[in-house]
């Protein structure tokens, strides 16, 4: 179902039909552990910093996506784990709310599986993106197990991905890959690279601030021990 088949007026519409307001609050359920929230605010924090000169992506988790304006109180609303919109405003919002956002779906999805959630992502929700939001790039991926798969959609259909040699999946939306360090998701670079959290750039740069400053530490020390040579045998080190 389209946006634009959505928006026409239906005469049989149900009495639980609450005609939302485009500002409606997110409606998901609290996370199911410690872990998903990690992985979920990794992936926000990572694509931020990565991007933060952009202004036109939004990048959200276990946020509500509603779909239609005719909104029924159990119906036509979904909250990916995590989702990008790309061509839109980088600002806050309540929730996605698709006819207040141009008719926007997300551009790329992952969810987080777990043992009561695995059915639904790999079955009604997978059928959802693929046939009413028609988001190209789906992925998920289950911390506890590294169970870790992609798809792109192909003339209206999902097709898996083929990791590369480094099992990385190619996000083609994005211009990512996705892969697993250390039983976390990440996003890498074209070229591979680890795409860094804030705090792993700090620590990178303190790294090779100590380095450098190390190596100015060292060839001070020779320096020190050469000119002091140089005096025993009776020769100032400043003429040479």
């Amino acid at each position: 179902m389209t946006i634009a088949q959505e928006l026409n007026p239906q005469a049989d519409i149900s009495q639980d039909v609450i005609f939302p307001p485009g500002d409606l609050y997110s409606d998901e359920p609290p996370l199911e552990s410690e872990l998903h929230l990690e992985q979920i605010t990794l992936l926000i924090q990572c694509l931020k910093w990565l991007w933060q000169d952009r202004q036109d992506f939004y990048a959200a988790g276990n946020l509500t996506i509603y779909y239609s304006p005719h909104q029924k109180k159990s119906e036509y609303f979904r909250g990916p784990d995590f989702f990008v919109v790309l061509g839109t405003e980088l600002k806050t919002r309540k929730s996605w709310v698709v006819w207040e956002e141009n008719g926007k779906y997300p551009n790329l999805i992952i969810e987080i599986l777990s043992e009561s959630t695995a059915k639904i992502d790999k079955g009604l929700k997978k059928e959802i993106y693929q046939d009413t939001f028609r988001t190209p790039d789906y992925f998920w991926y289950d911390p506890y197990t590294q169970e870790f798969a992609g798809f792109h959609l192909v003339d209206g259909k999902y097709q898996p991905l083929q990791a590369n040699a480094q099992g990385h999946l190619w996000s083609e939306q994005l211009g990512l890959y996705l892969g697993v360090d250390q039983e976390l998701l990440r996003w890498f670079t074209p070229d591979g690279k680890l795409v860094p959290t804030l705090q792993e750039t700090a620590t990178q740069a303190q790294a090779q601030a100590a380095q450098a400053q190390a190596q100015t530490a060292q060839a001070q020390e020779k320096a020190n021990r050469l000119a002091a040579k140089l005096r025993e045998l009776n020769i100032d080190p400043d003429t040479i």
